[in-house]
């Protein structure tokens, strides 16, 4: 299940396609032909590759006839698959609507900008793809509340970019003057975001400043803070099987360590966590359950 930050990127490029032509004109100075207006079409492309292989977003820009198609691909971290399936993704496209095919990656990790921006040499003569990346330093830091209110999902992407560091409050602060202005879904989705974007003084001081004890509202979020909760329990229990192995001095196989961390069955790492106090031995943990 994609991650909270992932969708969240997503989110707001389909809330607002034209978004991807302000990045490409104002980020990347790149000249965008004359269109009219933009959809949000399938990002599935299974005409001509596996279903599993799916874009993330395309974002067609159309007037008479398409004139360009955008790929967007939220990016969290480097995945050396994407250097094979992001060149295909744009022969589809290009295949597909008959018109030039951009690829837009969007990253809020610093650490993944460099390695999303390397060439892809694809091996014929003088062909190389070098994608076009959006990462924390390219987002402005958005702190005038008309600002705000004239490009809401530039600012919630400035939270996101910026929010845990000293600017967070005041990009907070200048979106929350502007919000009045959304419509009840964007404005309570976009505040949850916003929100968790934020260190933890910044966020403590904006609660109070919402009365205190703000609690997520949108189903966006508390769909991902529930996974997030879930998760970190899960993870809790794995390590506590791991700690009593090692408590007692039983050696860890790596194939034991690797599967106690893959399970995301609660119930079968309760299991394992009573039977790590008694097994003499570490592979015994799963034989004992009949798991």
């Amino acid at each position: 299940m994609p991650s909270l930050t992932h969708e969240a990127l997503l989110l707001l490029f389909r809330n607002r396609p034209t978004l991807a032509a302000e990045v490409l004109r104002d980020v990347f100075h790149e000249s965008l032909p004359p269109f009219t207006r933009t959809q949000i079409v399938s990002a599935d492309l299974t005409e001509v590759i596996p279903a599993e292989r799916r874009s993330d977003l395309i974002i067609l820009f159309e007037a008479e006839e398409p004139l360009l198609t955008v790929i967007v691909e939220a990016q969290l971290r480097p995945d050396p698959e994407k250097r094979y399936v992001w060149p295909v993704y744009l022969s589809c496209g290009r295949a597909r609507y008959r018109c030039p095919t951009w690829l837009l990656v969007v990253t809020t990790d610093p650490n993944t900008v460099a390695w999303c921006r390397t060439p892809i040499e694809m091996g014929h003569p003088d062909y190389v793809l070098t994608p076009l990346v959006l990462g924390p330093d390219a987002v402005p830091v958005v702190t005038d509340p008309e600002q705000a209110r004239a490009a809401p999902e530039v600012t919630v992407l400035s939270a996101m970019a910026h929010g845990r560091g000293d600017a967070g409050e005041a990009i907070a602060k200048a979106f929350f003057a502007a919000a009045a202005g959304l419509d009840e879904d964007r404005r309570v989705s976009y505040a949850d975001l916003v929100l968790s974007s934020l260190n933890e003084a910044a966020r403590r001081k904006l609660e109070e400043m919402m009365s205190s004890g703000y609690q997520y509202q949108s189903e966006f979020a508390l769909k991902y803070v529930a996974k997030g909760r879930e998760e970190g329990k899960r993870e809790g229990k794995a390590q506590a099987v791991l700690a009593v192995l090692e408590a007692r001095s039983l050696a860890i196989p790596d194939e034991v360590r690797e599967r106690v961390l893959a399970s995301t069955d609660l119930g079968e790492l309760d299991r394992w966590l009573r039977r790590a106090a008694v097994v003499s031995d570490a592979r015994d943990l799963f034989a004992a359950t009949g798991s």
